[in-house]
């Protein structure tokens, strides 16, 4: 069964709404990249409109701005220490905003959407 992004079926105060119509295509939903750690790995993905779109499904280096000093580096990753998206993903190294990672400039917070962007940038902490 697709992943639906539509219409919901409950209304705000819970009732539940009969919908007069099915899905759409243009609603269809993905499953989430779950960038992983390892060699660099982009997977080509159809969009609305005919354009594509570019998911990290691994990666190994991230882009570093360094807040201090106002300058920028690639650096690789080792591991990843903090996601506060969901606990699992430290255990299987899976990258997502907000994630903080451990580099060889030293931790990092990670800023940009890998699965949506393409590529791992971050902020040094």
């Amino acid at each position: 069964m697709a992943i639906s992004q539509g219409k919901s079926t409950r209304g705000p105060s819970g009732k539940r709404n009969i919908s007069m119509r099915g899905k759409r295509k243009f609603e269809l939903g993905r499953d989430p990249a779950e960038t992983r750690l390892g060699e660099k790995n982009l997977r080509k993905i159809r969009t609305h409109g005919g354009n594509f779109k570019n998911r990290l499904a691994e990666g190994n280096t991230i882009n570093i701005i360094n807040p201090e000093s106002n300058t920028a580096e690639n650096a690789e990753i080792y591991n990843v220490i903090e996601n506060k998206a969901n606990p699992n993903y430290v255990r299987r190294n899976i990258i997502t905003k907000g994630a903080i990672v451990e580099t060889s400039a030293g931790k990092a917070k990670v800023t940009s959407r890998p699965g949506q962007d393409g590529v791992i940038n971050g902020v040094l902490i």
